[in-house]
């Protein structure tokens, strides 16, 4: 009856899948989430063979107008140690030449269900006087970019509402982690390829494997921290846009995003 919970959006493949396997292994029991009907519940089926906790999966589009309130009634009778928003995707493109429908529901999942989520769980953590959120930034969280103008900008609005509410939660029991990965080996990259009509784009770099990564956010999450960015390279490319012209930021990275698109 004493047993932790942890809930995990975006559960079914990638970063989120790897953080349920690594909490089951360490005796978590799991409420995952995702719109993937068939891939959550084959990723579900697997960690439940493989560890001895319970599973819960919830399919879920969390891109939809009052999706977080629903989740949340769904399993308010529970206490959760541990939530962790993770749910996403990217668009390439230029903002002129966009699908506006696909933009809404990243937005709506980037930064009114995220928060929404954190607002929800948060208020009966503190009334708890304990548990732990993470919400699934990016490095695109430092700077603007162009031909990914909404992705970077919503990246940055989870950091910037992460680190604030972080600060005050404070002497509560609860604390608040904003993950600051870089490029790695996820299906994020086919994703936003799909969402812009060409499906030939496919990821093209990658520094750190996605167990690196959950590891590494796992940790930071335990010991409290505010900030993750896993990797020593990631945490020079944080300091590096201060130091050069702003104009010539934008254009690097903009070439560097069509290079990854050839």
């Amino acid at each position: 009856m004493n047993r932790k919970l942890a809930l995990i959006t975006g559960a079914a493949s990638g970063l989120g899948y790897e953080f349920c396997r690594l909490l089951a292994a360490d005796g978590y029991d799991l409420v995952m989430v995702d719109r993937d009907r068939e891939g959550l519940e084959q990723s579900a089926s697997k960690l439940q063979q493989k560890s001895g906790v319970t599973i819960q999966s919830y399919v879920k589009d969390l891109g939809r107008n009052h999706a977080a309130g629903e989740l949340y009634k769904e399993v308010e009778d529970r206490e959760f140690d541990i939530l962790i928003n993770n749910a996403g995707f990217g668009l390439y493109g230029h903002f002129a030449n966009t699908d506006w429908e696909i933009e809404e529901t990243m937005l709506h999942l980037h930064v009114l269900t995220l928060t929404h989520l954190t607002k929800l769980f948060l208020q009966k953590m503190i009334r708890r006087g304990s548990g732990r959120i993470m919400n699934v930034s990016s490095m695109a969280a430092f700077q603007p970019c162009p031909t990914m103008s909404l992705y970077y900008a919503s990246k940055g609005y989870m950091l910037y509402f992460s680190e604030a509410v972080a600060n005050e939660v404070k002497g509560t029991g609860v604390t608040v982690t904003v993950l600051l990965p870089g490029l790695f080996n996820t299906n994020f990259a086919r994703t936003a390829a799909m969402n812009s009509g060409s499906a030939e784009r496919q990821e093209k770099a990658a520094n750190s494997t996605v167990e690196q990564v959950a590891k590494k956010a796992l940790k930071g999450m335990m010991k409290g921290k505010i900030r993750v960015i896993p990797g020593f390279s990631n945490k020079l490319m944080v300091l590096l846009p201060r130091f050069l012209p702003r104009n010539f930021v934008l254009s690097a990275l903009r070439r560097i995003q069509e290079r990854l698109r050839q």
